[in-house]
């Protein structure tokens, strides 16, 4: 017997109890290893639509609703007695006529709750109704708003498509007259009624006025990638149980045609995938570590991101994607940047780099330019140009300090300055190579040094997530560890959300991504208006050195929520007596403690996040768990540990006038090029950290609060 899993089927089982999930599970598993055993009790649904609905009875009052055809089940929806049936007497599963694909669908005719507007009737004109278009005398739509007397009301938004438009698009048929007359204010109440292709087709050509029409019919309804998005064969008992017993993780076990072309497409040199946050440029990557594996039993994969807390959490995932198919773990090597760069340095040379502080290297060009007798240079000048191009590019010598790009920034220096320059930090590189000590930049450059030239490498491919935040070193080091095959390396990264190094050409230092690089423009976690909102910290197009744009246009989110809230308080004590009502309202309505991030700009602000968690009653942690499954308290921490990590409800506190963006980076500017760039990364920071939040978003200050809550907040 062949078993189908449906998306809906996951959503409702994560609405059950621990208990009744336990007993649903049992149910599911003799299903599919005895579908005809005696024990299961089978009643056909005689009030459905759809004659292959079936109930499977759970328990006393828990049932399993499934679609039987020929030697197949198909997991529809659990849940209480009367829920699921009301589900299943509703909905019919069939093909889509125009695209093919297998839709789970509402019957038009018995949904109550979906309300036509009230049309306006032009006086003398009598009606006319042909099929799918509003009667004929009504005042039609591609106008703003239409007014008559007093009366005002909204234009419908979709008028322009014909119904071979709205078919194309995977409308199902009897829908098609409420899309009609869907208005801005009434979509989202119909959007949910809606298979998910025609739903994001529609959003899409609300934003943007293209229309993206669903793939044409395949052979096998099966394989046709809308349904793909809801349905997935699974080929024995222990898929099942790895589809069923890891958290709800939806993205798991289903993928957005436009995210399974870019996983199994086939690559000619480095690639990327792109998108604001949200859209799922992670669970890209997971896949196609996932899909490498299984297509080369030779390959080994590195999985890496910049800090261990996010590889933590990839390493969480992945398992959930592995599931059952532990063997392959064995073949990825999961960590950040600068472990990976140090566990082969180490390999390769027997000892352990010396890392010298940061702290320690700005003493140490604070005494050289002493030396130098150089007063006229300041500390943060100093820092700057020995951070962002001496450190970053490794330079060795005066003549190479004379060729290194100096991407936008404002000093342009001359030979005299550069010589006078160097006689500052040649001494700095000097001292640190006499006591074996060296930069991270440094490690990453060893590392380069002892592989690039190797013909085995230490892996196969390697995958880059928050590939926006790599430096030099960084991406020279990837370059040289990966084999010179193509689709050796595949990037995930949203130049939106970079927060730690400065722009540079990727394609100057041989990874040319240009031609193989995708956008993601469907946004799973975060709700329409906090999506919206965040957007407004952003420039609608990002474009970096190369050239390559990430635009931001056209990205949509595919279900609605409330406006974020904005507290600003007159006392940062009122601001945590404000923030804990908040959050005591919210896990009155259901909310678990670990659905909420508390997250500041810095380590100085944390006292006032634990303050109102406390004050909510709140337990808190302040770390990532390995297995993310703690759901018993909240993670309190910086918006830096927030990159990476999903909430229900998202609360930053303290972002004071003082503190967004942060003083201290401010005091530490050298040029006009270097605080916008601050400037630009404080905001994106903002951005990473707000869109964080699936359903809630909560933003408070003491008055005035950062000039940045400003532009996320309005217009709501």
């Amino acid at each position: 017997m062949t078993t189908i899993l449906a998306d809906s089927f996951r959503a409702a089982l994560a609405r059950l109890g621990p208990n009744e999930q336990k007993q649903t599970k049992l149910t599911v598993y003799e299903l599919q290893e005895n579908p005809g055993q005696p024990g299961l009790s089978f009643h056909r649904m005689d009030k459905s639509r759809d004659p292959n609905f079936w109930s499977v009875r759970v328990s006393g009052d828990i049932r399993i609703i499934v679609h039987k055809t020929g030697d197949s089940v198909l997991l529809a929806y659990v849940g209480h007695h009367d829920d699921a049936y009301h589900w299943a007497e509703r909905r019919v599963i069939d093909e889509h006529p125009r695209t093919g694909a297998i839709q789970i669908r509402e019957v038009r005719e018995l949904v109550e709750e979906i309300r036509r507007p009230s049309p306006i009737r032009q006086p003398g004109v009598a009606e006319a109704r042909p099929s799918g278009e509003p009667p004929a005398g009504l005042v039609p739509p591609p106008m703003a708003d239409v007014a008559l007397g007093r009366a005002t009301v909204a234009a419908p938004v979709f008028t322009a498509l014909s119904d071979d438009n709205l078919l194309s698009i995977g409308v199902p048929p009897d829908w098609l007259a409420d899309v009609r007359f869907a208005t801005d204010d009434s979509f989202f109440d119909l959007a949910g009624h809606l298979p998910e292709e025609a739903r994001e087709a529609l959003l899409e050509y609300a934003a943007t006025g293209l229309l993206s029409t669903s793939p044409p019919p395949t052979a096998d309804p099966l394989q046709h990638p809308d349904t793909q998005r809801r349905f997935r064969v699974l080929e024995n008992i222990n898929e099942l149980q790895a589809a069923l017993d890891s958290p709800f993780d939806k993205w798991a076990i289903f993928l957005h045609p436009t995210q399974r072309g870019i996983v199994e497409r086939t690559f000619n040199g480095p690639a990327r995938v792109a998108g604001s946050a949200g859209t799922g440029k992670t669970v890209v990557a997971l896949h196609r570590v996932l899909r490498i594996l299984q297509s080369n039993p030779d390959a080994r994969v590195l999985l890496t991101t910049f800090s261990r807390p996010l590889a933590k959490h990839l390493e969480y995932k992945l398992g959930i994607l592995f599931g059952e198919r532990k063997i392959l773990r064995a073949r990825v090597d999961i960590g950040a940047f600068n472990d990976v760069a140090a566990e082969l340095c180490s390999l390769a040379t027997g000892r352990k780099p010396n890392l010298a502080s940061e702290e320690h290297v700005r003493k140490m060009l604070a005494q050289s330019a002493e030396d130098a007798e150089a007063t006229e240079l300041s500390p943060q000048f100093l820092h700057s140009e020995w951070k962002h191009v001496i450190d970053a590019w490794q330079i060795e010598t005066v003549e190479a300090y004379a060729a290194v790009p100096r991407m936008g920034r404002q000093n342009r220096l001359g030979p005299r300055q550069r010589e006078r320059l160097w006689q500052v930090f040649g001494p700095v590189r000097e001292k640190l190579a006499a006591r074996g000590l060296m930069t991270e930049a440094g490690m990453f450059a060893a590392a380069t040094a002892l592989y690039r030239d190797r013909e085995v490498k230490p892996f196969t491919h390697i995958v880059v997530d928050e590939a926006q935040d790599l430096g030099v070193a960084e991406l020279r080091f990837l370059s040289a560890i990966a084999p010179a095959s193509p689709g050796a390396l595949f990037f995930a990264g949203d130049l939106g959300q970079r927060i730690f190094q400065q722009p540079f050409s990727w394609k100057g230092l041989g990874v040319d991504v240009r031609g193989r690089s995708a956008t993601l423009r469907v946004n799973y976690r975060t709700s329409h208006q906090i999506r919206r909102a965040a957007d407004r910290l952003l420039p609608q197009n990002v474009r970096d050195v190369d050239g390559i744009e990430d635009g931001r246009t056209g990205t949509i989110s595919v279900f609605d929520g409330p406006d974020p809230t904005v507290v600003l308080a007159p006392t940062s004590d009122a601001e945590v007596v404000e923030v804990a009502a908040l959050i005591k309202a919210a896990l009155a309505e259901g909310t678990l403690p670990g659905e909420i991030g508390i997250f500041v700009r810095s380590g100085a602000e944390l006292p006032r996040a634990r303050a109102a968690a406390g004050a909510a009653g709140l337990p808190a942690r302040n770390f990532v768990d390995r297995d993310q499954s703690d759901m018993e308290s909240a993670l309190v921490g910086t918006m830096h540990l927030a990159k990476g990590l999903e909430f229900r409800m998202v609360v930053l506190m303290a972002c004071d006038e003082s503190v967004l963006p942060q003083a201290a980076r401010l005091a530490d500017v050298a040029d006009a090029f270097e605080l916008e760039e601050v400037l630009t990364t404080e905001r994106q920071l903002f951005y990473v950290a707000a869109t964080r939040a699936r359903d809630r978003l909560i933003i408070s200050a003491v008055q005035p609060g950062s000039d940045f809550i400003g532009d996320i907040s309005e217009p709501f």
